[in-house]
Formats: structure tokens, C-alpha cells, sequence
């Protein structure tokens, strides 16, 4: 096969090259560092518990040559990912009949084997045109976030390897492939979430989130193996564009559970949805996601939208024919797999939006916000809107990501603030900084912010920008377009009387509502009214290259959290329709080539109840959030109103109904009591005991061993050769020259001899 790099084929080998060489340049080379003491200035100076030690620190020209080419890297990816694009955008046919592609053997499995390659469809490209520009939008702004950051060589060097997987998982060919790089995103989130391992809470919270993800990942690679058993491929093209494959996967009863009624197809997709319920951070598997938090906030944008838990969602839009095997959702039917994912993305969706309604931490907010949209796509897909989900994917990745850069700017502009207040107060030139500045002030937490608006203002406009995208606000919002559409397929089923559609339609009406709300909460905590502490009063960015890479992304961003939306607009919407879609909805008319026939469904017509729904669950929401947090700010030491009007309900919530608890009670301290009795009783106990009895018995052996070779083997070997010498010795004392002595031993031999013959004579004689 020749290899040909200008062919759209052969291109999207190239388009994770970037990054991930970006990650070895750095580890192997540019990475150079020198040892200073972990309490020096250098290290930042407040890790005492590394009194004494020495720890590396970048030099300064390798953190700006490790930049450099993480950049680059990312950049190229970009190139690669838009040429690809773009080339398919005008490929007459692409998607139905004409998709890129080319692969290599990988590994031998007996006769066959796995092929190794790169697959572009419709879905990749829109993935293409999000995932590249989300991801280079967070390394420029990661460069002003941690430009004082002592170890930023081996940040950018992990999230390139973060941003590379990624691009791997998107652009690949089989379902082996995505998992190698699903796989690796979970080790770059155990880094990166753990990236400030000094703080107990950060490497708790990494552990956690490995842990968790490994537990859903074992069930999804069973999946895996089904699959391969069950087709004999795990390629994407020739499972999901082959009906007749995937009606036999769902006429055939399941290994397990078949005598249930399960066929192989559900058992299959139910495993492969559980690694997304854990991977994207579903019900019950949700728990690892706000303690993410605890990485560097450039880390969170990349978890909660370019990459990781986008990657789950993604996956299961890719394989979605399977999971449709066996049902028709457009008529009422639906598989085991899409009810499982409509009942927990819709309770998913509400339950996280419920839990953000009374956080006070500026991430954690936006961290159970991501929880509930993912919820939102899950159950889209439960439900059949399968361009719905992928829609509110790309849109959500756009104004997440802008959100959290966003938190960080807020965050970093506290952080900021307290300096400036601690330098003044060391000083004497201010008394009257806030009492939690002793070591307890939180820079996230909302309750300590207030009027932000006037000293970081165009963190302000962003931020108000994304949020009004992820509540939805009408018509000019990506959000809003992307929620619709959603909420019209639910109520499409609805009006024909399907109980899941009802369901769904329900519960994120009443979650997109809730949304609204604790999005207009959180601004007006933030941003609004009068800084209720020292440190928001002197909060900012400052000036120079730190502010300009943080605020330009978010400019960016904030563009497409706006116009996102306008590629989806249904061709039949009154007056927007035919000014953004003339001839027909281009999300939709492009993406769905993605499916076989047999699976493509035109869009609902629009329908005025699930338009007016959109349009008062958004205003609604956010003229109520309006009504308590702007029209009277709340002031310093003032009660946040929700505490009162909820009551009790209010620290369930904001104890996340104590799940993490439950968690805890049920899971890991039993296993941790079943490890101490394993350790305890069966190692230190038994198999202790066990070896430590044959020991005592190979001892007494080898001591009896011991005995009998100094009596027996000692005792005769050495015993003869002793004899002989003493009696030679003895016999040595004869010879001692004198002629009488030895003629006085001669005559006591004759005398002993002749003795000896007469008595014996004598006796003979007596005998005879």
C-alpha cells in the first residue's frame, strides 16, 4: 500500500502526531530542571512539609521551549483536523457513500487479525472542528494560568499527551483503537487531577477518579471481547453499516442473561454504556468528576469539554446502531440499551441539577452544570435524537470549556486580590482585610466574591455569555438551539403516547430550568453587586502577557457559544429558519449520513409546546435566579436566601444527598475492614503462620543435620584419620636408637610368644 499524506485518506494519520510528539520532545528533552529546596521561592515557598528536601524546578528557557512546542504541537493537529474537514465538506456524497479511511495490520489473532487505522465520517469532522480548536484554545490560555507554575514543562507535557489520545480516540477505526486511547485519557486525568499532588485533597481526588473510570472500563472492555466474539471485528464501518450484522447480534440470545431475553446486541451495548456511565460521569458513577476539580483549572476544561467526558459521549454516538439493534424509537421501541440510557440521563440530568443549586464553589458549580448536560445527551440518545445529542455535544463543549477558562480567570484574579491584601496588610497599610485571610480563605468559593463586574470586566461579558448559553437563553445562544432540539424529539414521542419520551421531556424541562437558575445564582454571587471582601475588591488578572492569553480565549470562545448554534437551526423555525437554513438544517442533513438508511429519521417538525417549553424553562430560570441574587445582591455576612427557603432540603443538597458518604459506608470502608482482616488474620494469621512454621521445621532439620554431622560424618571421618596418627605416634616412640632397649623388646617378645605356645600346647594336650 502506498502511503500518500495529501490524500484525505492517508491525512488523519497525521492529525494526533502533534501533540503526541509534542509529549516526548518534552519528557526526553526540553524538560530540564534543577534541584532547589521545596521551600524556596522558586517552589513557592509554602510547602513546609517538604522542609529540607530538594525537589526539580524547570529552568526558565526550558518552561518557554516546552510551551513552545506543546503549542505547535496542538497547532498542527489543528492543520491537519480542518484540512480534513474541509476536504470533506466538499466531497459530494461523503458520509453515505464516500469516508475516508485507510489501516494497517496491528496483531496477529490466529488467521485473522486486528487491523490497525484512521476512519473519517461525518461524525469525526464536526468532532475535528471542536476537538483541535477547544483543545489549542486551552493550551493559550494555560500559558498565562500557569506561566508561575514550577513544574509548567510537565503540565503541557501531559496535556498534550491528554489533547493527542483524544485526537487518537476520534479519528480511529475500530473500537480497540478508541479504547487504547480512551485508556490513556484516563491516565493523563490521574495526573493532571493530581498535578498539585502536595495538597492531600488533590491526590485523594486522582485516585478517586482512576479508580472509578477503571471500574466502569473493566465491563466496557468485556463488551469489547463480546463484540469481537460475536462479528469477528471490531471495525466501525462494517459493524454499524451493516443491518443485516446488526439484526443477527439482536436475534441472538445474549451468552448471559440470553434466557432473560437479552439479546447479544443489549448485553453489548448495556457494557459498553456502562464505561460511559463512568467515563462521562453518569448516575451512580458521578462521584469523581467534582473532585476533579482539584487539578489546575485548565485541567477541568479539558475534562469537562474537549476531551474525557466528551470522549464517552462520543463513543456511544459512534456505536450508536448497536445500541438501536432490536428496537425502532421513532415508533415506541426501544432496546434494553436505549431505555437504560434514557433512565439515567434524565435522572442523571435532574439529580446533578438539583446538587449545583446550592454549591458555593465557583468550579463545583459548573462540575455538577457538566454532570447534568452529559445527562442531557445520554438520555437524548435513549430516546433516538441521535443528531439532538451530537448537536448539544459539540455547542456544550464551546461553552463549558469558555465557563471554566472563565472560573479560572475568576479564580486567579482572587488569588490575585489576596496577595495584594496580604502585601498591604504585612505592611501595615490595611486593617481591614477579611478574617479568613489567616490561612482559611477559599478564592472559589462564590460566598467570598460579589461586584467582579468592575475589576475584571471582560471575564464579566464571557462568562455571562456562557452561562446564557448553558441556560439556554432563546435564539441567540448555541445552547438554546441545541436543548431544543432535544426537548422536540422527546416531545415528539410524547405526543404519540411513548412513556420513555414522556419521561425524558419531563425531567429536563424541569432540569434546563433548574440550570437556568443556578447559572443566573452564580453570576450574581460572582459578579454582581458590591464585593462582599478585601480580596474581591483588588481581584484581577493585571496586565501583560498572564492577562492577554487568558482573556483571548475566552473572547474566542464566547463567539462560538453564540453562533455554534445557528448551523442547527430547523429549516420550518419562523423567521430564523430561512435566514440560517435556506434549504435545509446543515447539522442534521450532514451529520446524519453518519447512519445506514435503515436508522436515519427526519428531524420533527417544529412544534410550538417544545419551542415555548425552551423559551419559559430558560427565562424562567434565569428571572428567577434574577429576582433573588440580582435585584438585592446579597452583602458581606448575608445568608445566601436558598438556605432559608429550603431549609433542611438545602444541606442534603449541598451534601450532595450525601452520597459520597453512602459511598464510603457501603464500599470503601468495608473494603478497607476486608483488607485489614485479609492483612490481619489470613496474611499476618495464617499465611504468616503457615511460613513461619515451615520455617521452624526446615530450621530443626537443618539443626539435627547439623548434630549428626559433627557426631557421625565429623566424628568418624575425622575419628580414623586421628587414630592412625596417634598410633603412629605411639609407635614412633619405640624407635629410640638404644640397641639394648630394642633387644630387651625382642626378649620380651620371645618370652610373650614362647608363653603363649606352652599354653596353648597345654591346653591341647588336656583336650586330647
Amino acid at each position: 500500500m502506498e502511503v500518500n499524506f495529501s490524500d484525505p485518506n492517508f491525512l488523519p494519520w497525521l492529525i494526533p502526531v502533534g501533540p503526541l510528539l509534542a509529549f516526548f520532545i518534552i519528557t526526553l528533552a526540553t524538560n530540564r530542571a534543577r534541584l532547589v529546596p521545596a521551600t524556596s521561592h522558586e517552589y513557592g515557598g509554602h510547602h513546609p512539609d517538604y522542609e529540607g528536601m530538594l525537589v526539580p524546578v524547570a529552568t526558565v528557557p526550558s518552561r518557554i521551549l516546552s510551551v513552545t512546542v506543546g503549542l505547535a504541537g496542538v497547532i498542527m493537529a489543528l492543520f491537519f483536523s480542518y484540512t480534513v474537514a474541509f476536504s470533506a465538506f466538499g466531497e459530494h456524497g461523503f458520509g453515505a457513500e464516500v469516508v475516508y479511511a485507510s489501516n494497517i495490520a496491528w496483531m496477529a489473532t490466529g488467521d485473522t487479525a486486528f487491523r490497525l487505522g484512521v476512519f473519517v465520517d461525518p461524525l469525526t469532522v464536526i468532532m475535528l472542528i471542536m476537538v483541535p480548536l477547544a483543545v489549542l484554545m486551552i493550551f493559550i490560555y494555560s500559558i498565562g494560568y500557569m506561566a508561575h507554575d514550577p513544574r509548567q514543562s510537565r503540565f503541557f507535557a501531559l496535556i498534550s499527551l491528554f489533547a493527542g489520545a483524544m485526537l487518537t480516540l476520534v479519528v480511529a477505526d475500530n473500537l480497540l483503537l478508541l479504547f487504547v486511547g480512551w485508556e490513556v485519557m484516563g491516565l493523563c486525568s490521574y495526573m493532571l487531577i493530581g498535578f498539585w499532588f502536595e495538597k492531600k485533597s488533590a491526590y485523594k481526588a486522582a485516585i478517586k477518579a482512576f479508580i472509578t473510570t477503571r471500574v466502569a472500563d473493566v465491563v466496557m472492555l468485556l463488551g469489547i471481547v463480546y463484540l469481537y466474539y460475536a462479528t469477528g471485528t471490531l471495525n466501525f464501518r462494517d459493524i454499524l453499516y451493516n443491518p443485516e450484522l446488526l439484526e443477527q447480534l439482536a436475534a441472538t440470545p445474549a451468552l448471559i442473561f440470553g434466557s432473560w431475553g437479552i439479546s447479544a446486541a443489549s448485553i453489548i451495548g448495556i457494557f459498553l454504556i456502562v464505561g460511559t456511565i463512568g467515563k462521562s460521569a453518569q448516575f451512580p458513577l458521578h462521584v469523581w468528576l467534582p473532585d476533579a476539580m482539584e487539578g489546575p483549572t485548565p485541567v477541568s476544561a479539558m475534562i469537562h469539554a474537549a476531551a474525557m467526558v466528551s470522549a464517552g459521549i462520543y463513543a456511544i454516538i459512534r456505536i450508536y446502531p448497536l445500541l438501536e439493534a432490536g428496537g425502532n424509537p421513532h415508533y415506541g421501541i426501544l432496546s434494553q440499551p436505549m431505555v437504560l440510557m434514557a433512565v439515567v440521563g434524565s435522572f442523571t440530568a435532574l439529580f446533578a441539577a438539583t446538587i449545583a443549586v446550592a454549591q458555593n464553589d465557583v468550579k463545583r458549580v459548573l462540575a455538577y452544570s457538566t454532570i447534568s448536560q452529559l445527562g442531557f445527551m445520554m438520555a437524548a440518545l435513549g430516546i433516538g435524537a441521535y443528531i439532538a445529542a451530537a448537536f448539544h455535544l459539540i455547542t456544550h463543549a464551546f461553552f463549558k470549556a469558555l465557563l471554566f477558562m472563565a472560573s479560572g480567570s475568576v479564580i486567579h484574579g482572587m488569588e490575585h486580590g489576596e496577595h495584594h491584601v496580604h502585601e498591604h496588610a504585612a505592611h501595615g497599610h490595611d486593617d481591614h482585610h477579611h478574617d479568613d485571610h489567616h490561612g482559611h480563605f477559599d478564592p472559589q468559593d462564590m460566598m467570598n466574591m460579589g461586584g467582579l463586574r468592575k475589576t475584571m470586566p471582560v471575564t464579566f461579558i464571557t462568562f455571562l455569555i456562557g452561562g446564557f448559553s448553558l441556560a439556554g437563553f432563546p435564539l441567540i445562544t448555541a445552547g438554546f438551539w441545541s436543548k431544543d432540539e432535544i426537548l422536540a424529539d422527546a416531545f415528539y414521542g410524547l405526543t404519540k403516547g411513548y412513556g420513555a419520551h414522556a419521561l425524558v421531556f419531563i425531567m429536563l424541562a424541569v432540569a434546563a430550568f433548574l440550570t437556568a437558575f443556578y447559572t443566573m445564582r452564580q453570576l450574581g454571587l460572582t459578579f454582581w453587586g458590591e464585593p462582599r471582601t478585601e480580596v474581591a475588591k483588588h481581584a484581577n488578572l493585571g496586565r501583560g502577557l498572564v492577562s492577554f492569553t487568558m482573556t483571548l480565549p475566552l473572547i474566542i470562545l464566547a463567539f462560538f457559544a453564540i453562533t455554534a448554534g445557528f448551523v442547527g437551526v430547523p429549516p420550518d423555525f419562523p423567521i430564523l429558519g430561512p435566514i440560517f437554513s435556506p434549504e435545509h438544517n446543515a447539522f442534521h442533513y450532514f451529520v446524519i449520513e453518519t447512519l445506514h438508511p435503515a436508522f436515519q429519521a427526519e428531524a420533527p417538525a417544529v412544534n410550538a409546546i417544545p419551542v415555548l417549553t425552551s423559551f419559559v424553562v430558560a427565562l424562567g430560570g434565569l428571572g428567577l435566579g434574577w429576582w433573588m441574587y440580582w435585584r438585592k445582591p446579597l452583602v458581606a455576612g448575608e445568608e445566601d436566601p436558598l438556605v432559608g427557603i429550603l431549609g433542611p432540603v438545602h444541606t442534603v443538597l449541598k451534601n450532595k444527598y450525601y452520597i459520597d458518604e453512602i459511598y464510603v459506608a457501603v464500599f470503601v470502608k468495608p473494603s478497607q475492614a476486608f483488607s485489614r482482616f485479609v492483612i490481619d488474620f489470613i496474611d499476618r494469621g495464617i499465611l504468616d503462620g503457615i511460613l513461619h512454621t515451615i520455617a521452624r521445621v526446615a530450621t530443626w532439620i537443618g539443626d539435627l543435620f547439623k548434630v549428626l554431622n559433627t557426631w557421625l560424618i565429623d566424628g568418624v571421618g575425622d575419628g580414623i584419620p586421628d587414630g592412625i596418627f596417634d598410633f603412629g605416634g605411639w609407635v614412633r616412640r619405640i624407635q629410640t636408637g638404644h640397641v639394648q632397649e630394642y633387644l630387651l623388646v625382642v626378649l620380651g617378645a620371645v618370652l610373650v610368644i614362647g608363653i603363649i605356645l606352652a599354653l596353648s600346647t597345654g591346653i591341647l594336650q588336656a583336650a586330647g
